[in-house]
């Protein structure tokens, strides 16, 4: 799709900048400036040597497609509004359409591609099944999880990261719901990607600053318990938006990204070492019931 937009552009560019008066007419423009016209050509050649560089490696050179949908986006905006101010005929809107709007799904699509593509792999490349994983050091300390759950089950909870909005409400709803878990037999445990040092102050917060704390900055446990990256519809679906203005009006805030903000959340029981019960989230919306994940019957 780069390489097609690549050659339009300088197609496109070429016809402005070398038949100015027979490229004006076509737009109902005939009376402009010749000189403006081919400026603006000149512009639009030069997004094709740009779209053609990008296009041998779209995940690095996202700014340059990032840049392009960007002006695709303002140049229907600055068509309407010249419309709608008698300033450009409505027969402009064929060099809209080719130039900007078939190309606004590709190149989003491809800027997705370049978000996923960014830390999809870990630091260490480290890659563990569940087994591993829950018998290795997971805390500060050195405990794994097999130890932690020797005595009693432990709610482990995987944060997508300490600036969501859903896992701000997920920690408060942890507190809220501590007496309870603990009630229940169950102790609590956070994964996040941040430091030991930034969970705990986060957690702090909450008053669970006393809770067990897991950094996996690399989400080694993250991908061990198949907690993968999210898609579009995951993280910004219809959805989302709606319980993300809810939980932004019930005052649980935004921070800072610190992490992969791609990383999908989950919740998990564990006892004696085994995965007992399983919450991995559908969307980033989901608001897990941990005090029937943890209950006897749950």
């Amino acid at each position: 799709m780069l390489l097609a937009a690549a050659v339009y552009n300088v197609l496109w560019g070429a016809a402005a900048v070398l038949l100015p008066q027979a490229t004006l007419s076509l737009i109902g423009m005939p009376d402009a400036t010749a000189v403006f016209w081919q400026c603006i050509g000149m512009i639009v050649g030069v997004y094709g040597i740009g779209y053609a560089i990008a296009a041998f490696d779209p995940a690095r050179h996202w700014p340059i497609v990032l840049v392009g949908l960007a002006g695709k986006v303002f140049g229907p905006i600055g068509f309407v509004f010249g419309v709608l101010t008698d300033q450009v005929p409505v027969r402009m809107i064929v060099t809209i359409v080719a130039n900007d709007l078939i190309w606004w799904v590709p190149f989003a699509m491809i800027l997705w591609h370049a978000v996923r593509s960014r830390g999809a792999v870990d630091d260490e490349g480290t890659v563990l099944d569940l087994a591993s994983a829950i018998e290795r050091p997971a805390t500060a300390s050195g405990a794994s999880l097999a130890t932690l759950s020797a005595d009693q089950p432990v709610l482990l909870v995987f944060l997508r990261h300490l600036g969501c909005t859903f896992c701000r409400e997920a920690m408060a709803d942890l507190a809220a719901r501590r007496a309870a878990i603990e009630s229940a037999g169950a102790k609590i445990a956070i994964v996040h990607q941040s430091s030991e040092a930034d969970g705990r102050a986060f957690a702090a917060r909450y008053g669970l600053d006393d809770a067990i704390q897991i950094s996996d900055p690399s989400r080694v446990l993250y991908s061990a318990f198949e907690l993968s990256r999210g898609r579009f519809s995951q993280l910004f679906g219809f959805r989302v938006w709606l319980r993300g203005i809810a939980a932004l009006a019930r005052g649980h805030g935004i921070g800072a990204l610190k992490g992969d903000g791609l990383q999908m959340p989950g919740a998990f029981v564990i006892h004696r070492g085994a995965v007992v019960r399983a919450f991995r989230h559908d969307s980033a919306a989901d608001r897990p019931d941990y005090c029937e994940l943890v209950s006897p019957a749950g």
